[in-house]
């Protein structure tokens, strides 16, 4: 199965988490809220949880799942340094003042180099060969925000306490302003169905955006695809977060689409705040497939279980050329 790009449009059902959160305000946690407007045009405020916090679950799994497949990355990578391959002092020894290599020889040596930069996007910051760069790849995948359907989530705050015996009694926190002593705070637990977005341009795995051609040959790529979208499927089997030592999410349901597509032609996707967004992805892949036969699938699931079998019959049937 050829794969030019992935679109992901769903709905999951998360119960009683704290994955994302804005500060504190004295003892109290607050939960990230944004603005929203829904298909009627009218203003909601609901609980949501970064893209940013997906994009770092995904780039977690995709590094376990490459060291496992025995896929390179770079030292920033492995450390988990968010500066990623501008703190590799190995790769660009290479380069000396004498020899100054092109930008797109850079890329290319990037790419090689590691599977982290190649798929999630870096800037590349630093003096190569005596010349001072700022070169930059951006991520093949876009995650939007986990955004809660207004009329089907909800916040609250719970009450806790930090028990201290020796403490019961002399109230929270000491003179210091240490974190000792019998303290108490508020922190709040979300539920609801939330809107995911993703899109995935698969085709731009190891390649080069400057001179337009792949870095490495069809056998990585190959492997590197199913790395990625193998990283995807455990993002949403296991949401890493804030508070999951006692706020793990209960995952009830995780329903939507995954549309595919094997050309230019992008994959659609549309947000289930729409309430009528799987019936329309189905319609304008039809209206596509007029456009370029058989271009664009549409699997539709109704649970996790069918997400798992729809995303592991594309990692098994991934053919590249």
């Amino acid at each position: 199965m050829k794969l030019h790009s992935l679109a992901i449009s769903g709905l999951i059902t998360l119960d009683l988490h704290s994955l994302n959160n804005e500060g504190s305000e004295g003892n109290h946690l607050q939960t990230r809220q944004v603005e929203i407007v829904d298909e009627k045009g009218e203003l909601h405020s609901v609980n949501a949880i970064s893209g940013d916090m997906l994009k770092h679950i995904q780039a977690e799994h995709l590094y376990l799942i490459g060291k496992e497949s025995s896929l390179s990355f770079c030292d920033g990578c492995t450390n988990f340094d968010p500066n990623r391959i501008n703190v590799d002092e190995t790769i660009f020894k290479e380069f000396t003042k004498g020899n100054s290599p092109a930008d797109t020889q850079i890329m290319d040596l990037v790419i090689k180099r590691c599977l982290g930069d190649d798929a999630e996007g870096i800037l590349i910051t630093k003096e190569i060969g005596g010349k001072k760069r700022a070169i930059g790849r951006k991520s093949v995948l876009e995650f939007g925000w986990v955004v809660g359907r207004p009329d089907k989530t909800r916040t609250e705050s719970f009450f806790h306490v930090k028990f201290d015996k020796q403490a019961r009694g002399k109230g929270a926190g000491s003179e210091t302003g240490e974190n000792v002593g019998q303290n108490i705070f508020h922190r709040p637990a979300s539920s609801g169905q939330y809107a995911v977005v993703l899109n995935v341009d698969l085709y731009r795995l190891g390649k080069n955006d400057i001179s337009m051609e792949y870095a490495i040959d069809s056998q990585e790529r190959k492997k590197r695809i199913q790395a990625l979208l193998k990283s995807i499927l455990f993002t949403f089997l296991k949401p890493n977060g804030a508070h999951r030592n006692t706020q793990n999410p209960h995952i009830v349901n995780f329903e939507g689409v995954i549309s595919t597509s094997a050309s230019s032609i992008p994959s659609p996707m549309i947000s289930a705040l729409n309430s009528n967004y799987l019936e329309e992805i189905k319609n304008i892949a039809g209206y596509l497939n007029r456009l370029t036969t058989n271009s664009v699938a549409v699997k539709e699931f109704t649970n996790l279980e069918g997400f798992s079998k729809n995303m592991l019959d594309l990692i098994e049937g991934v053919e590249v050329n």
